[in-house]
């Protein structure tokens, strides 16, 4: 198969590439490792994280549109049964904390879905778009400094297939097609004498220095229902286990607090109006319906972030245990729930995840592999205390995109704490999605060019979707103009043209005047 575009991977990035690009007529190829389209939004089953400001301004426009058709799909699907408070153009279908748009994933993957729909078949008669679910990428063909080709692998059917294309953009939730194409790029952490971060590691750099990855579950709460699972095979090695830099057992209501390490506790229900665990990232509110529903939310905390190993560069057999073991911790910390703390109505929603046993369809990866870029965005650049008294950072004059987040970075695989601290609302300069070398390969997630640390305000749902936009239009403009990456960067000119371009798409390139949080 021949396209101009290979999107490999279907995640919040890759969707938005693929988007940008079928909008603009281009022969696109799309893959998918699971069933859903959406990473993020869907298949991990995690709520939008998103800055303050997200309702008004600071998003692309698709990003904009991706939310108000997800916000109708809950009207729709729940039709005649919602308060007239669901009306509201900023309903929040769960209410919970974590953001302004906390809905169950399938209102995400019917939005994508029905988006993709509604688009025209093709760029060219001749070569239709495609989009292929439950496919990975295998092997890369890369010839002078170019990805000729990637082979497919139907996950259900073992079917390989070879795609040729002008462009391949990696979407992939732990940059595979990095590795795979020998594309110079970093794993892990880095050192102070590379990237002269204050919060980098004082001595080597560390391979295995990468932030837990989580498998989210749903689950709802019947307050009059007993709905204990059966015991967890590893139940009693989680319901023991003490994390390094921890304040106790990981199965415990008290947690170090990620600021400050100093224990803090989150009841899971509380009577009074307070933060709690189930509350947290709640997807719906019974106090949106007419008729009574159980209140659902989604189990992404910091009892169930797997912090047993990496899985970037492992062989399958010790992917399969880690992912397996990252099961069991998630339905470890229900049963201690159900059992230890008395709440046995908590139970999985199989309905919710579109898997059979309530767990998400695939692992929420916060860190990836990340090519060697033209530049690298560090924590330099947008930390609040290597900038006094700015309130954004600095201007970007090649700014792609934007986006605000605090610098959170998840305990690590190799037992490295938390870093949490500030960061201010930032742009995306191009140089972070053009490879030193290959001409033709983008970044298209949290795979760009930022160190350990910055990843940390990059990978979230906002960012990531304006980071695969931006590289599904630089490809576009490439192919258009017929010249690579690295040329675009280095041409004030070029760089002018394409920013003109994301801005007719809907991208902001920069901040408004904002006053201090």
């Amino acid at each position: 198969m021949k396209c101009d575009v290979l999107i490999v991977g279907g995640g919040t990035g890759g969707v938005a590439a693929a988007l940008a690009l079928w909008e603009k007529g281009l022969t696109v190829i799309l893959t998918e490792e699971t069933d859903w389209l959406g990473g993020q939004f869907t298949s991990q089953c995690v709520p939008p994280d998103e800055h303050p400001w997200i309702e008004q301004f600071g998003s692309t426009r698709r990003y904009r549109q991706l939310r108000e058709r997800a916000r109708s799909v809950f009207r729709s699907d729940h039709h005649g049964s919602l308060t007239a408070r669901a009306d509201s153009t900023t309903i929040n279908p769960g209410g919970g904390w974590v953001s302004r748009l906390t809905a169950p994933p399938e209102c995400f993957h019917k939005a994508i879905s029905h988006w993709f729909e509604s688009l025209p078949p093709s760029g060219r008669a001749s070569a239709p778009n495609r989009v292929f679910l439950h496919t990975v990428p295998i092997e890369c063909s890369v010839q002078e400094a170019r990805v000729d080709a990637v082979k497919m692998r139907d996950l259900r059917s073992g079917v390989e297939n070879w795609i040729e294309a002008e462009f391949v953009l990696d979407a992939t939730e732990l940059g595979d097609v990095l590795a795979l194409s020998e594309t110079d790029h970093v794993v892990g952490a880095e050192s102070k004498h590379e990237t002269q971060e204050p919060h980098a590691l004082d001595g080597q750099p560390e391979r295995e220095n990468v932030q837990a990855f989580t498998w989210c579950a749903a689950i709802g709460f019947d307050s009059v229902g007993n709905h204990t699972i059966s015991k967890p095979d590893q139940y009693e090695l989680w319901r023991q286990f003490v994390p390094p830099h921890w304040t106790g057992k990981l199965l415990d209501l008290t947690f170090p607090n990620v600021r400050t390490g100093e224990p803090m506790t989150l009841p899971v229900f509380d009577d009074l109006d307070t933060l709690t665990l189930f509350g947290y990232r709640q997807i719906l509110d019974p106090s949106l319906f007419l008729t009574p529903i159980e209140p659902v939310t989604i189990m992404n905390w910091p009892q169930n972030d797997y912090t047993m190993g990496s899985v970037i560069g492992t062989d399958e057999e010790t992917t399969v245990r880690h992912y397996e073991a990252a099961k069991q911790l998630t339905l470890s910390v229900l049963y201690w729930l159900q059992t230890d703390l008395g709440l046995s109505g908590l139970r999985l929603r199989p309905d919710i995840t579109g898997t059979e046993d309530g767990l998400a369809k695939a692992p929420y990866h916060r860190e990836s592999r990340r090519i060697r870029a033209l530049e690298t965005v560090t924590e330099l650049d947008v930390s609040p205390d290597c900038h006094p008294g700015l309130v954004v950072a600095p201007n970007r004059i090649d700014s792609v995109g934007i986006g605000a987040y605090r610098i959170d970075l998840h305990p690590s695989a190799n037992g490295a704490k938390t870093i949490d601290i500030g960061a201010l609302p930032f742009q995306i300069p191009l140089g972070a999605l053009v490879p030193r070398t290959v001409r033709n390969l983008l970044p298209a997630c949290k795979n760009l060019g930022t160190t350990h640390v910055t990843n940390g305000c990059f990978r979230l749902h906002p960012v990531e979707w304006n980071i695969g936009e931006a590289a599904g239009l630089l490809a576009h403009f490439c192919l258009a103009r017929d010249v690579s990456p690295q040329k675009v960067h280095e041409n004030t000119v070029l760089v002018a043209e394409f920013q003109q371009l994301l801005s007719s798409e809907g991208v902001e390139l920069a901040w408004p005047q904002l006053h201090p949080l």
